[in-house]
């Protein structure tokens, strides 16, 4: 099987050669300019081979649109292993602040960097593996410009809230049918706002849950090749948004429940999972590494199955350990 084959047979529930795996992380600096970010992404796929790549945008891209201001994470922060960056400053800082969060369209310049990023990666990869563009949830967008007086402001204004959120909405929507249109093959739909750490399950329906649909229902009316949601965060509404049809589920699995055993019950597409990218791909052994990934596949028999970790891997996580995940689905 090739790669598009093997993953359109694991998101079947069909038989597949081997269980499909793919990683992805950051390229701080890198993901600044669009030649950088795709000469690094079409890099790592080289390197490793994955059976799909999923494009990592630089960190806070959806509020770098609306003009966030960033700096590098300073190398002592444990958050630099993420490869992600630090806010200078947000746009939203008052509550009229909110108002002025309108719709963006392809004229923006972050908007452009990152689908002008697809055209070349796809460019540079051609059609053997389908590349994924990452999108963000709209509430998740709206934490990223206002930071934690979102919370507040959410419950003491909703109205104002609503307003921003169709904005951004439109926003999401638009970006990621343009980045179809420019080279991706399907959607790394995310969201950090589905957990009880953030929101009560009412909230998350009002503010979060009614605007990701949306979204997402632009996303199939362009017909992509599948659509893979990733829930982040511990303590998940894991139940609510399984029942959101997508082809493919993934969050930390080896984090929150539920365990991948536990979820082939409560998901009728396919699984992505079963490695702790920090724990066990950054700081255990080889061997270790191999017996997650064998431990993964026994607990979904391998079938609609892809194997993958939480989110993104640290960027130090050491190659060893990285090619140990690779080598254990072939051999399985």
């Amino acid at each position: 099987m090739n790669h598009r084959e093997r993953i359109h047979a694991a998101i079947k529930n069909q038989p597949v050669d081997r269980v499909p795996v793919a990683l992805w992380r950051h390229f701080p600096n890198d993901d600044l300019r669009a030649e950088t970010l795709a000469a690094r992404v079409v890099e790592f796929q080289k390197k490793y081979d994955f059976d799909f790549v999923k494009v990592t945008p630089a960190s806070g891209y959806p509020a770098e649109m609306y003009g966030a201001t960033f700096r590098a994470t300073p190398p002592s922060s444990p958050r630099a292993r993420e490869g992600v960056r630090e806010y200078v400053t947000r746009p939203v800082n008052a509550l009229d602040d909110w108002d002025k969060i309108v719709p963006l369209d392809a004229k923006n310049p972050v908007f452009a960097r990152e689908t002008a990023a697809l055209k070349l990666i796809r460019q540079q990869l051609g059609d053997d593996v389908p590349i994924l563009q990452t999108i963000f949830s709209p509430l998740n967008s709206a934490h990223n410009l206002a930071s934690e007086r979102l919370f507040d402001d959410l419950r003491a204004h909703p109205d104002a809230l609503h307003r921003a959120l169709n904005a951004l909405t439109e926003t999401t929507a638009r970006f990621a049918v343009e980045s179809l249109r420019a080279g991706a093959d399907a959607i790394f739909f995310a969201t950090q706002m589905a957990t009880r750490k953030y929101l009560s399950e009412d909230e998350f329906r009002q503010f979060g849950e009614a605007y990701d649909l949306r979204v997402l229902e632009a996303i199939r009316a362009v017909k992509p090749d599948f659509i893979f949601l990733h829930i982040h965060g511990i303590d998940i509404y894991f139940d609510r948004l399984a029942r959101w049809g997508v082809d493919v589920l993934n969050w930390h699995d080896r984090r929150t429940a539920p365990t991948l055993k536990e979820a082939r019950a409560k998901h009728s597409g396919a699984l992505a999972g079963g490695i702790n990218e920090w724990d066990t791909l950054a700081a255990k052994s080889p061997a270790e590494v191999t017996a997650e990934v064998r431990d993964a596949i026994a607990q979904t028999g391998g079938r609609g199955f892809l194997l993958a970790a939480g989110c993104v891997i640290p960027v130090d996580a050491p190659e060893e350990n990285i090619r140990a995940a690779m080598d254990a689905v072939r051999a399985a």
